[in-house]
């Protein structure tokens, strides 16, 4: 009985830690992904004025491999970006209003001011270091999971 007991206190533990680690995956801070590919986890900076969207990841010499840094729109919009002053490759992952990756620019070059158009209904852009998301797989289709997505359409939502 004792061990019962023990056991069930156990399971009971590790499904308070799992939550917790849902929970914690919800923050403002932090993006999650998933795909056929797996699932993965970055911290980041959110963009969501017109002054932080416009300055970006300008400037910055580094990015650590876990960091990004996550453009939130008003509302869904055709977003078009550049590399003016940007001294980092980077990977630009757009995601429309439901949390699905809907395009992929793969190493953006530094300096280019060539226009990187997103596409139509993108409310999020995630910006990570450049070759990152096709050595993980994050491709058209993958999901993002952040709480400033709407619940009620997010195909993986933060309060399931």
């Amino acid at each position: 009985m004792l061990r019962r007991g023990l056991l069930l206190g156990v399971v009971l533990l590790g499904l308070s830690v799992l939550g917790g680690v849902a929970q914690a995956a919800c923050s403002d801070t932090r993006v999650e992904m998933r795909g056929d590919w797996g699932q993965a986890g970055f911290n980041v900076e959110i963009a969501d004025t017109d002054a932080l969207r416009a300055q970006g990841l300008m400037n910055r010499e580094t990015l650590p491999r876990s960091a990004g840094m996550l453009f939130i729109f008003e509302a869904p919009t055709s977003p078009s970006f550049w590399m003016r002053n940007t001294l980092i490759p980077l990977d630009m992952i757009f995601v429309d209003p439901t949390g699905a990756v809907t395009h992929v620019h793969h190493n953006a070059i530094p300096h280019d001011t060539t226009p990187i158009p997103g596409g139509d209904n993108v409310l999020m852009v995630l910006e990570i270091n450049g070759g990152l998301s096709r050595s993980m797989g994050i491709d058209i289709g993958s999901e993002l999971r952040h709480p400033r997505l709407d619940d009620a359409i997010a195909l993986w939502p933060c309060d399931p």
